[in-house]
């Protein structure tokens, strides 16, 4: 297995030259122009889902709550930075990927916006950072120059390392000494038991797994570095929000209301939700993994953005020279005036 780094660059400049050439181009061709010049609000949202999952979009429609919006699936993503480079390049109408990753798309000139959290950390849902038991592994300052296994560069599990070796002392030279890989999240484990990986990020019923086999323990976990914390945002290219705002209006007040209702029953009744969903969608899926659904993990009732939950990502991208905070501004990166829980709505 050949275990080589990419940056994430390349996709961020595909998707920004993309987005500039065809991004308003695909919308236009999309939607027709009614008799008085208006161009008629679309009322299908294009987007992607996750195989055996049920996303806050999806539980909405399954609740009943997007009432005229009609959802589109066009496939899974493979991961959050794919996910919202579809939406800047037009081929899906939404997206959603960690709050870091949306950030530097955004400096790097991607008009999007962030409408409202997605998911996040709590006491219930995180993802640890793991070692086999005799590993010189110690403490996190061991961390660096280390291999560190994660779904995606440029995502939340290089973020929260980052931050975490940056917090325990280590110069930022040194906290980017850890290297991370990229690994489908199922052969993180195999990897790290193999000796492939020094460190493997473990998150649900993987880590559980894991944990349960025995042979590996943590070094520490991304709830005790943000505590309860929205992550990750669902975004909507700028273009699209000013087209059709009443649409827009009506998808993230559903998801609103559906994140509400997921953060006010038992899991249980959630997860019976979820199977009814996924057996009406027909897309030949393992529902095994809904029995181990805790939450979104959404900090903020309805999806609501908290400013921190974006501006502590873009501080450390501008601390590092990732990003120019000039290029990330705050009230740039995100808006709250869709959704019904905000003041701002």
């Amino acid at each position: 297995m050949s275990l080589s780094r990419r940056t994430l660059a390349a996709g961020i400049g595909g998707a920004v030259v993309a987005a500039g050439l065809c991004a308003t181009g695909i919308a236009t061709a999309r939607e027709d122009r009614g008799r008085s010049g208006r161009r008629p609000q679309t009322r299908t949202i294009r987007y992607q889902g996750s195989a055996g999952a049920v996303t806050p979009l999806e539980l909405a429609a399954g609740l009943g709550y997007l009432e005229d919006v009609r959802l589109e699936w066009i496939g899974n993503s493979t991961s959050g930075p794919q996910d919202i480079q579809a939406t800047v390049t037009g081929d899906t109408d939404i997206g959603g990927a960690f709050n870091g990753a949306i950030i530097r798309l955004i400096a790097a000139g991607a008009p999007i916006t962030s409408l409202y959290s997605y998911y996040g950390v709590d006491a219930e849902v995180w993802s640890g950072y793991y070692v086999r038991e005799d590993s010189p592994v110690r403490t996190v300052r061991d961390l660096a120059d280390r291999t560190v296994g994660a779904n995606t560069l440029g995502g939340q599990a290089e973020d929260v390392l980052r931050m975490r070796l940056r917090s325990a002392g280590l110069p930022a030279g040194r906290a980017r000494s850890a290297q991370i890989v990229v690994v489908p999240p199922v052969s993180a484990e195999q990897a790290l038991r193999s000796g492939q990986l020094d460190v493997a990020v473990l998150g649900g019923i993987l880590r559980d797994a894991a944990l349960e086999r025995g042979g590996i323990r943590p070094v520490f976990n991304d709830y005790q570095v943000l505590g309860a914390f929205s992550c990750g945002c669902q975004v909507m290219r700028d273009g699209f929000v000013h087209d059709n705002p009443d649409t827009v209006r009506a998808v993230v007040g559903a998801v609103a209301r559906a994140l509400a209702w997921s953060q006010s029953r038992p899991a249980p009744q959630v997860i019976d939700r979820f199977r009814r969903i996924l057996k009406a969608r027909k897309r030949a899926e393992d529902a095994s993994a809904l029995q181990f659904w805790k939450g979104y993990g959404v900090a903020g009732r309805g999806g609501v953005i908290d400013a921190r939950e974006l501006s502590v990502w873009r501080d450390r991208l501008v601390d590092d020279g990732i990003v120019d905070r000039r290029d990330a501004p705050l009230d740039r990166l995100y808006t709250n005036r869709f959704n019904p829980y905000s003041g701002a709505a």
